[in-house]
């Protein structure tokens, strides 16, 4: 059973600035890839006491929204908000370790988040966008002090609007795992299944992104180069690696050409 005692309202607002912090790196400072679910995941599971549970979410949603870079004016949709909180919500809302029936729901609560997050994200960039005509009215010395303030409210917006998520996804995700809880032993046993087939969907959304002819191309000649030389050459394997890398190169130069 949940208890929403000092502890979890403690947990709750410490991991909407934790996340709040980290979201700043999708777009708005640094972009050091800290955002990404690989990390993210973890770094929640970390500081909740249950990094495994962080790096199972944050390896599978990563492999969902992997292509999808925040490069240039491309802004995808906010799979740190998904990672971190599937992964407080599976943590918080298990007591203890997380199960993979509770990881599984917690995931499917993020597609329901997803939305929201990027309506909300459009918002926060369109008022954001009214700070850059604040900094050019300004004349003479105004200048350069209205320039840093207009970006430091840009980054105190962006850590607002998640750290308000996360106060309001936080809890509504912990309510809805208490109904969860109550649900028939065939539904947890789904979404325990859930999880397990989570990677292939993610496998499958990676070659789909990507070039499948270049993609079969360059599997099928490294898997071919690795088996002849470690089967029947017997070659260490570092040296396969090497040689693996070489015919990869090779076959880049084919391409091109």
């Amino acid at each position: 059973m949940i208890a929403f005692d000092f502890h979890m309202v403690l947990s709750i607002v410490g991991v909407a600035f934790v996340g709040g912090i980290i979201g700043l790196d999708r777009t708005a400072a640094g972009q050091f890839m800290v955002s990404q679910p690989i990390v993210a995941g973890p770094i929640t599971g970390w500081i909740l006491g249950d990094v495994t549970t962080g790096l199972v979410i944050g390896a599978v949603l990563e492999l969902i929204w992997v292509l999808d870079v925040p490069i240039g004016t491309f802004v995808p949709a906010d799979a740190c908000i998904g990672a971190v909180s599937a992964t407080a919500i599976a943590i918080l809302g298990s007591g203890s370790t997380a199960s993979p029936d509770v990881i599984g729901f917690s995931l499917l609560l993020t597609t329901v988040m997803v939305p929201l997050t990027m309506m909300i994200d459009v918002i926060v960039r369109k008022q954001n966008s009214g700070l850059a005509e604040y900094a050019l009215a300004a004349t003479g010395e105004d200048v350069s002090h209205k320039l840093a303030l207009a970006h430091l409210s840009g980054l105190v917006v962006f850590f607002m609007k998640s750290f308000i998520l996360y106060l309001i996804l936080l809890p509504a995700g912990l309510a809805a795992v208490l109904l969860f809880a109550r649900m028939p032993k065939q539904f947890h046993s789904a979404m325990a299944l859930f999880v397990k087939l989570l990677p292939l969907l993610g496998a499958a959304l990676v070659a789909r992104k990507l070039s499948i002819k270049t993609l079969d191309l360059f599997l099928l000649m490294g898997f071919m180069t690795a088996l002849v030389f470690t089967q029947f050459m017997h070659i260490p394997a570092l040296s396969v690696s090497v040689i693996v890398i070489l015919v990869g190169l090779l076959g880049v130069r084919l391409s091109e050409r």
